[in-house]
């Protein structure tokens, strides 16, 4: 389920949810600064507090995103305010399975079953790099 506790900095999130987290964050700037300069003299003390009291939520909740992000690629929240470490998070996949910071949000596990279609005994494959892909 999607935004669960959009301003805990506790749990893992999927791309989609820190993508969208985004674009509300965006939008939400955006019309904050429409509504000050609607509202008249941009330095006066009325436009400032509204400022504040409206910015404030907005940043923590992308910061409580985005260290939940982070939780997903199995890295501290703090990574966060790496240059450009926010855009990559767009685009990279979680870790599979669980982490230290909860499980994953996709449900994908690790497979740790061996199976075998003809009754045969199932041997491991020793030649898996850390992604679980098969080393050809």
């Amino acid at each position: 389920m999607m935004f669960k506790n959009p301003f805990s900095f506790e749990g893992r999130i999927r791309r989609l949810e820190y993508g969208l987290s985004y674009i509300i964050y965006t939008l939400a700037i955006f019309t904050i600064a429409m509504v000050s300069l609607a509202m008249g003299d941009p330095s006066g003390a009325a436009v400032n507090l509204l400022m504040l009291i409206l910015w404030v939520p907005l940043v923590w909740f992308m910061l409580a995103q985005g260290a939940k992000r982070c939780h997903d690629r199995g890295n501290s929240g703090w990574w966060q305010i790496i240059p450009f470490y926010g855009i990559w998070m767009l685009f990279v996949d979680g870790e599979i399975g669980d982490n230290e910071y909860g499980d994953n949000p996709k449900g994908l596990m690790w497979d740790t079953e061996a199976v075998s279609t003809n009754g045969e005994e199932v041997k491991p494959i020793d030649d898996v790099d850390e992604d679980g892909v098969i080393k050809g």
